[in-house]
């Protein structure tokens, strides 16, 4: 099993070089994170590399791709952000779509598909994918426009780009529209990555009502060799509940 620490979310509030100890201190491998353009990638890069940390993903700027008149500075902060994941090694790049515009739906939805055309064209030949990430709006995003994962799997396959793929957030899926094990059967080809939490709350794996040995079980037994990405927000010491998923799922 491959688990990304979330550190903004795991260890939030924590300086990213501790963070970075802790996560290897806990015996992971790979972290991912939200924002890079507000804290120094350089220092962060340097410190992962000194703990033989890999980064697994980071989030581009919060440009809206339902908006056409956003879709240029969409692209170019694709664009920035392609450079400072080549800095950190990353593989994956995860967008979301922007809030709802009032539009049709239809015509969103072909400005999002417009956008993820154009932004698989910067991406090819660059060895790095493209995440949707759909969000729910009952909780935590209110106003989002992407909610559902079957139209963000209609996304990625109208995109028709092995640079663009479906960040399946577990936590956002199960509030919005659960029914998870028929989701994950259908999309898991095209799914690049996964986030987990516990439901409700947001909190370690254990603390809600998914069964995540059961998940991990299906979406490696379906085929799925990506990571799992660890992106709560924890109730007790992080380093304890990380060291438990290790011991829970490690071995899977």
């Amino acid at each position: 099993m491959i688990f990304s620490v979330c550190i903004d979310a795991v260890f939030r509030g924590v300086d990213q070089g501790e963070a970075l100890e802790k996560v290897a201190e806990a015996g992971f491998g790979e972290y991912e994170f939200w924002s890079w353009w507000d804290r120094d990638i350089d220092a962060l890069a340097a410190r992962a590399a000194s703990l033989s940390l890999s980064c697994r993903a980071l989030c581009t700027r919060f440009r809206s791709l339902v908006d056409p008149g956003e879709r240029d500075a969409y692209l170019e902060g694709l664009e920035e952000t392609v450079a400072a994941a080549k800095k950190l090694g990353a593989r994956f790049i995860i967008s979301q779509t922007g809030s709802d515009t009032g539009a049709p739906f239809s015509v969103q939805h072909r400005s999002a598909v417009e956008g993820l055309k154009a932004a698989s064209s910067l991406l090819r030949g660059k060895g790095i994918t493209l995440l949707v990430e759909p969000l729910n709006r009952r909780v935590d995003h209110p106003g989002v426009w992407l909610e559902s994962s079957d139209e963000g799997l209609r996304l990625v396959d109208e995109t028709g780009s092995d640079c663009v793929r479906l960040l399946f957030d577990l936590y956002h899926q199960q509030i919005s529209e659960g029914d998870l094990e028929r989701r994950v059967r259908a999309g898991v080809d095209r799914i690049g990555h996964f986030h987990c939490a516990g439901i409700s709350g947001r909190h370690e794996l254990e603390k809600g009502e998914l069964d995540y040995l059961w998940i991990f079980e299906l979406a490696r037994g379906l085929g799925y060799g990506g990571a799992f990405g660890l992106e709560y927000f924890p109730l007790e010491d992080p380093l304890a509940g990380l060291r438990r998923v290790k011991e829970q799922y490690g071995t899977l």
